[in-house]
């Protein structure tokens, strides 16, 4: 049951408890409670504690739980917040008179609004802090954890020290202790880190359902909660945990600060695809990057072939791509969106040189002031493919596939960090790569990852393309998979799963008898698998020179869609869409007529959903409308 004054509240869709109101000692009971048949605290332990933390003042402490004797204002063992720091604190009874041990975690920031699990594994003088599943913090000290500490007589304090000052003033929904085990291996296996769960009241579990018209709620709880009607009303941060029914499709939706989840709706499922706009291009197009600019719109970047007249931005303008900015390159291979803070960049990959014999690609900078894309800074490539930003650790950082430099396939691509004081980007690692085309960035719980597509080694298409891992500063290598001229990785996840794609694009070998047909290959899906971790293959699909996989949802239902560029003897060729069927793994379920498919893009507007392919080609890309039942 709730003690006097407690309070279940709900944020974020998750429940906790508030303490605040509750006076200090009614959230205490004996010791006894838990030790039944031993009266001695374990050795070895770990505390698991799930909360969302509110601001606390610079010179303030809030606990979040103790253990005190009866008889002394002491903490037996405690764990209290700082703002940035976390402590814990136990008491050494080996000496006369006993002392107070603190063991302090540095820098480590909960007041986000967040929530957050922490796991506290306590062994002798080890002890080790994970917060939402990260790397572990460890500290050894000089005292270790008393072997036999007499619990007799003491109590349990949720949130308080059997006083006022200093009690927790945040959310708590779960308080765990776990004698003789580390618990991170079990509340590190599930997708949501911060929420993970081992043992959560009851009470916090669900949402009340509504009762019985006789009835009340057995627990109460409060939210702050708005519905809008009508159209599609913004999505910001003052409308953040705010609801919108969207009376024609019969859903409810949830604002997270900015972008509308579908909490209740009639599910849509794929019907059939129709041909939407024929989108002409500068010339042939390599690749196409669709992004969107915060109040300004829609747009799609075109990587078109030829100078001049170069590549260009497309707006969405009254349900279609309209003209919108030429931007002079020499043979772009693609396009990168990307932000750091406000600002807006749109990274080219060149692959040839321009007029005057240099070769580099160019990031550009969105100006607010003249609404166009405007040269920001030029990096020296090698006949560039492929552009891939992220963020680690809160560090921005931009790849760039170089493909050869003359006829040498086998160059070093750049990892580039951008450098805060300059607001430039610069070297930061280089990686060896084969005639690569492509980078992939992609995360699992708190690990980065970077994979390579690479394409020919000089000799041949069967090369090993690889996986890295972010580790102590840098990318080491993680896994090798074997590729046939690989010219895209697509990572994708369906509900707790992860798959990687790779399009193999032909395979060919000098020093081997050429085989029937070098582009008809199979292109591999394959998942990871938490026990070997590594990704293990989970199914091929026949493809005619794959040049890219693009990931897309429909409804509940997930598709990807393949580029087919080339099956020996002609351009036309089918590209596919292939249906995720659980067991049976993906099956074909749409053939789409394509020249020469490049790469796909899928978007969304407040008018459906769509899907874009660029022809490498013709000058020609399409817009295709996804009609769903």
């Amino acid at each position: 049951g709730l003690a006097r004054g407690m309070r279940v509240l709900q944020v974020q869709g998750v429940l906790g408890f508030q303490l605040t109101a509750s006076p200090a000692r009614t959230l205490g009971f004996p010791a006894s409670r838990l030790f039944v048949h031993c009266d001695r605290f374990p050795e070895e332990f770990s505390i698991i504690v799930t909360l969302r933390v509110l601001g606390v003042p610079t010179k303030r402490n809030e606990y979040v739980f103790t253990l005190m004797a009866e008889e002394s204002p002491s903490v037996l063992v405690g764990l209290r917040y700082a703002p940035d720091k976390l402590h814990f604190l136990f008491w050494s009874q080996e000496r006369a008179g006993g002392w107070q041990t603190r063991v302090t975690f540095p820098n480590v920031s909960l007041s986000d609004d967040q929530w957050h699990t922490l796991v506290l594994a306590v062994s002798g003088h080890s002890f080790s802090l994970t917060v939402d599943c990260s790397i572990p913090k460890d500290v050894v000290v000089e005292t270790p954890f008393p072997a036999s500490l007499s619990v007799k007589r003491a109590s349990f304090y949720l949130g308080n020290r059997r006083r006022r000052k200093g009690i927790f003033t945040g959310l708590l929904r779960q308080l765990v202790l776990l004698p003789g085990a580390d618990a991170t291996p079990q509340i590190c296996n599930a997708m949501n880190f911060n929420v993970a769960t081992l043992s959560v009241p009851a009470v916090l579990q669900d949402l009340p359902v509504k009762p019985a018209s006789n009835e009340v709620l057995k627990y109460p709880y409060e939210t702050d909660t708005k519905v809008t009607l009508g159209s599609r009303p913004p999505c910001t941060k003052q409308e953040k945990a705010q609801f919108w029914f969207n009376a024609s499709q019969r859903g409810l939706y949830l604002c997270n600060g900015s972008t509308w989840i579908s909490m209740l709706e009639v599910k849509q499922r794929l019907d059939y695809v129709e041909e939407y706009q024929n989108l002409v291009t500068n010339s042939e197009t390599m690749g196409v990057e669709v992004f969107t600019i915060p109040k300004v719109g829609l747009f799609v970047a075109t990587a078109n072939r030829y100078t001049p007249p170069g590549s260009a931005i497309y707006k969405w303008t009254d349900g279609k791509f309209v003209p919108y900015q030429n931007i002079p390159t020499y043979q772009a291979q693609s396009w990168k969106y990307f932000t750091i803070g406000k600002k807006i960049f749109l990274a080219v990959a060149n692959f040839e040189q321009n007029d005057r014999g240099q070769e580099f690609s160019v990031i550009y900078k969105w100006s607010r002031r003249k609404e166009k894309f405007i040269p920001y800074q030029r990096i020296t490539t090698h006949s560039a493919r492929d552009w891939e930003a992220f963020v680690i650790e809160g560090e921005a950082f931009l790849a760039v596939v170089n493909h050869r430099e003359g006829n040498n396939h086998n160059i070093d691509s750049v990892i580039y960090r951008w450098n805060p004081r300059t607001g430039l980007f610069e070297t930061n690692q280089t990686i060896p790569t084969s005639g690569a085309y492509d980078w992939e960035f992609f995360t699992i719980g708190p690990y980065s990852f970077l994979a390579v597509a690479n394409t020919f080694n000089g000799t041949s298409t069967k090369i090993y393309s690889h996986i890295y891992i972010w580790l102590s500063g840098s990318f080491q290598l993680f896994q090798s998979i074997l590729t046939f001229g690989a010219a895209d990785w697509e990572v994708f996840r369906i509900r707790d799963r992860v798959f990687l794609a790779v399009a193999n694009s032909h395979s060919y070998d000098s020093g081997m008898p050429a085989p029937s047909n070098f582009y008809a290959i199979n292109s591999s899906i394959y998942e990871l698998n938490i026990t070997a971790q590594m990704f293990v293959k989970f199914q091929d699909l026949l493809t005619y020179s794959a040049l890219d996989w693009e990931f897309f949802s429909v409804g509940d239902d997930s598709f990807l869609v393949v580029a087919n560029s080339f099956d020996g003897f002609t351009f036309s060729v089918n590209s596919i869409i292939y249906r995720w069927q659980g067991y049976e793994g993906f099956v074909a379920a749409h053939h789409l007529p394509t020249v020469g498919c490049r790469d796909w893009e899928a978007f969304h507007t407040a008018e459906g959903s769509y899907l874009l392919y660029s022809s490498a080609k013709e000058p020609l890309s399409k817009v295709l409308k996804l009609k769903t039942t």
